[in-house]
């Protein structure tokens, strides 16, 4: 029996699972990601932004999730040899996905607590800095869906690496705002402000994607299958003795 997101062998393709079908897109997010983590990391500390840095922080989980992502599927893609992997590797690709979902509390927990403490203190922050920087973030990341949007369909951890792009683009959107407030009334609050929501906003998906892995983890039937059907359906089949397991 198939496992729904991403469960059991892959059978759309008898040859290639569908997250080795994305592999060319993931690599070329993956390039992106790390090209520009670099420049927004240092941006983050010459302006002094936390909401920056929290969008660096999140971009990194991009860059890494990606980088697990084309992990998994090259050690899954060689692992056809070995005949004692009778399920081959393909979970690696589920542990990968779950490994990024727990990357993104982690991270969003450094913003939170960073955010309190900037809250109090009130540093100083570069508006002009941080407008130009999140912008290029922006388009960085949207570039990347675009790259990951079709395969985010099909598979799990290309789905995980989606996410965090999307997550990510609603971040860069909340720095820009928050560079133009304090360009324009010099309220640094804002940024730390800025950072808590952007922690906020990633809670739930990174929840989103760990429930989704685990399910696959322990063989749990697909959120909305109707097993009692499916158990009553093959009851019925002629010859059918029992249903179970």
């Amino acid at each position: 029996m198939g496992d729904g997101l991403g469960h059991g062998h892959d059978h759309r393709s008898p040859s290639r699972r569908a997250g080795a079908r994305h592999v060319g897109r993931l690599r070329a997010a993956f390039v992106l990601a790390v090209a520009f983590l670099v420049v927004e990391a240092v941006a983050a500390f010459v302006a002094g932004s936390l909401a920056l840095l929290s969008d660096a922080a999140h971009l990194l989980t991009d860059a890494v999730g990606i980088g697990m992502a084309l992990a998994a599927i090259g050690l899954a893609d060689r692992a056809g040899g070995d005949e004692s992997r009778t399920f081959g590797l393909y979970r690696l690709e589920i542990l990968a996905a779950l490994a990024n979902a727990g990357l993104l509390f982690a991270v969003t927990a450094y913003v939170l607590v960073e955010a309190g403490v900037h809250l109090a203190s009130q540093p100083t922050v570069e508006a002009g800095a941080m407008l130009v920087v999140a912008t290029l973030g922006l388009v960085v990341n949207v570039v990347s869906a675009v790259l990951l949007r079709r395969g985010a369909s099909e598979s799990l951890n290309v789905e995980g690496a989606y996410l965090d792009v999307l997550g990510d683009s609603a971040a860069s959107l909340g720095v820009i705002a928050a560079g133009a407030v304090i360009a324009a009334t010099d309220w640094t609050p804002i940024d730390a402000i800025v950072a808590i929501a952007i922690g906020l906003w990633i809670l739930p998906r990174a929840w989103r994607l760990a429930t989704s892995a685990l399910r696959i983890l322990i063989q749990a039937a697909p959120a909305g299958f109707d097993v009692g059907r499916l158990h009553t359906d093959l009851a019925a089949v002629p010859g059918v003795v029992d249903v179970h397991d």
